[in-house]
């Protein structure tokens, strides 16, 4: 039980370091040994005894000195003090014990018999207990104690020295099974308090682990971080990486958790091993890593963000499945503006917001600027939502002409926000705000269930086209709500026309494909807005049920300015003409672009040539008109 196991080596330190926390009792013990010593010597002993004393008084005021001495010195000195310690302690007893011996062989003197006897008799009993924490040590030096008197008494051998000797004897044997049995009794107790720290430790070191990754999770991150913020040296550069993993919620719903939790170990993995020595690498959330790293400079804080977003860019392969994910990156750096490590943490959020508007594998670094433009989308994103709340937005109708007959085809509702203070609010004002909260999920169907109810009441063959944002779609329920919207309106599916970008199809992944194939499933159309401006792939025409292509306003000029336009937009129309969809020429001006598309191939035309958006009201007077003269009069030129 009291070997040197690598437990009970521990356990021995501690309650050796309980002893020596108060030495109070050892002063207290010393300097009694030395009145002791004192007291016998002004009785002039015998020089053996008198030399015996002396020796006992140096050991005890040498105790005294080495325990306070090894408890207040961090030093060579100090460490001397605590090994030569219990040399002095053993000393110390054995000269006790002989001063005790000698004066019943050498002393007539009965007061000093008496005295030293009765100090030693004290003195080995008090090291049973107070010393029991070392049980070895401290029977050693009750023997030492005890010993030499009741060997002493055996020399003199009168009766009661005799009956003194057997009860020293019996005494030691006594002392000894009290010091195994509290010995015993600490050990245990002292065990229980040591797994109850390592309990608490371990139970602290878990709720601070990412028990997916084995990195740090918030509350590990900020207990470090806090500790690096706080001793970073002045000529360093300390730098947060806010890292969010692109569309990680993609691969955790279509090919499962378990794929999900592989990826995050793997990003993990990457990312602990590309960061610098003592920086603190945290999972900050489901998809979202955080790196604390003190640096020399900026230089090689640019070369730390730039591998990083190359190494996660790099496909992994996950249970046979080949998982492109990157990611978007925001930088911030302590400067003397950044008092605190959450200051820090806000500055890279910030960055980390205008990483993700600028797409997979973005890494941007925080600025000023970016905490003003925090504040106007806000205060926008809160205005927006007490307008759709107040129903103060309205939708405009833009007509698409058929460039043949001159006829409505369709219109393109665009919603208008006329702000009670700002007026007019742009489009490309308040969609990012609206897409960037999800707030474009709301207003999309809000749009889409309003311009049904106008459509309506529009002739049949005019269709309703509406466009819907990536987020929109993506959204639970996407497909649904458009759905409930035309029931409630009572307009037949098929006139309804949604208008996506090429963006969309980035990752072509399985959740768009589900919500194009619901759509059309139930009649409804769908249109590629501003082809060419994106990554445009004939994949996309020939993959999606597409009725509609409409060519970007960038490639529409003035015939002969721009050949290359010209023969885009030929090619595109003879396209559509071989796979039988409309194509829609965007941004028609002018009588001569209008001829030059409809040349082109081109079927369709919108622009402010025909009309610009216009009210509810607008629209209908268009209808009226052309079913009243049935005449293109804008085509005439």
């Amino acid at each position: 039980m009291f070997g040197l196991g690598s437990e009970d080596t521990r356990i021995r330190r501690q309650l050796v370091s309980v002893l020596h926390s108060r030495p109070i009792g050892i002063v207290i013990g010393s300097a009694s040994g030395v009145a002791v010593a004192a007291a016998a010597l002004a009785s002039n002993p015998p020089s053996v005894l008198r030399w015996t004393l002396g020796l006992m008084a140096l050991f005890a005021a040498s105790r005294a000195i080495s325990s306070y001495g090894s408890r207040s010195l961090d030093n060579g000195f100090g460490r001397f003090l605590r090994r030569t310690y219990w040399m002095g302690a053993r000393g110390y007893a054995a000269t006790a014990g002989l001063a005790a011996g000698l004066s019943l062989v050498v002393s007539d003197h009965a007061h000093v018999q008496i005295l030293l006897i009765g100090f030693a008799l004290t003195f080995g009993a008090g090291i049973s207990i107070g010393n029991a924490c070392r049980p070895m040590v401290t029977l050693a030096q009750m023997s030492l104690t005890l010993v030499p008197i009741a060997i002493g008494a055996l020399i003199v051998g009168s009766i009661p020295l005799l009956v003194l000797a057997l009860v020293l004897c019996a005494l030691s044997i006594a002392l000894g099974v009290m010091t195994m049995n509290i010995a015993s009794t600490l050990v245990d107790q002292q065990r229980t308090s040591l797994e109850s720290e390592d309990l608490a430790a371990q139970m602290q070191e878990f709720a601070r682990t990412d028990q997916v990754t084995g990195l740090a999770n918030r509350t590990g991150f900020e207990v470090k971080a806090r500790e690096l913020f706080s001793t970073v040296a002045p000529d360093k550069v300390l730098a947060l990486l806010w890292i969010d993993l692109h569309r990680f919620k993609d691969v955790n719903d279509t090919l499962g958790h378990e794929t999900g939790d592989a990826v995050l170990i793997e990003v993990g993995k990457k990312l602990d091993g590309c960061s610098p020595g003592g920086a603190v690498v945290a999972r900050f959330g489901s998809d979202e890593f955080v790196i604390l790293a003190e640096l020399d400079n900026r230089k090689e804080l640019d070369g730390l963000a730039n591998k990083i977003s190359d190494i996660l860019e790099q496909p992994v392969n996950i249970f046979g499945h080949r998982i492109n994910s990157g990611a978007a990156m925001g930088v911030s750096l302590k400067d003397d503006s950044v008092e605190s490590l959450d200051r820090l943490m806000q500055h890279a959020d910030l960055a980390l917001y205008q990483a993700k508007l600028a797409g997979r594998g973005s890494v941007s670094f925080f600025n000023e600027s970016m905490t003003r433009d925090l504040l106007r989308r806000t205060e926008l994103e809160g205005e927006l939502r007490g307008a759709i709340q107040r129903d103060e937005l309205s939708i405009y109708f833009q007509p698409i002409i058929d460039l043949a007959s001159g006829e409505i085809r369709a219109f393109e509702a665009l919603v208008r926000w006329f702000h009670p203070t700002k007026g007019e609010m742009l489009p490309q004002e308040f969609i990012p705000v609206a897409e960037e909260s999800g707030l474009i999920i709301t207003l999309g169907n809000w749009v889409t269930r309003q311009a049904a109810k106008v459509a309506v009441n529009w002739p049949d063959h005019v269709r309703l086209c509406v466009n819907l944002s990536p987020v929109q779609i993506r959204a639970p329920g996407a497909a649904l709500g458009i759905l409930a919207a035309i029931r409630e309106a009572g307009i037949d599916a098929s006139r309804l026309e949604l208008e996506v970008t090429e963006n969309l199809f980035l990752d072509d992944d399985a959740e768009t494909a589900l919500f194009l194939e619901q759509l059309s499933l139930e009649g409804v159309q769908f249109a590629l807005d501003d082809f060419g401006t994106g990554y445009s792939s004939l994949h996309y025409i020939r993959k999606y049920p597409f009725r509609t292509i409409k060519v970007d306003r960038s490639f529409v000029s003035v015939p002969g300015v721009d050949k290359r336009n010209d023969a885009i937009i030929r090619a595109v129309a003879s396209m559509g003409e071989t796979l039988g969809l409309d194509i829609v020429a965007e941004g028609l001006e002018t009588a001569e672009q209008v001829r030059s598309v409809r040349s082109a191939g081109c079927t369709l035309g919108q622009g402010f040539h025909f009309s610009g958006a216009v009210p509810e009201h607008m629209a209908r007077k268009l209808l009226d008109d052309e079913t009243a003269c049935r005449v293109p009069t804008r085509l005439a030129g």
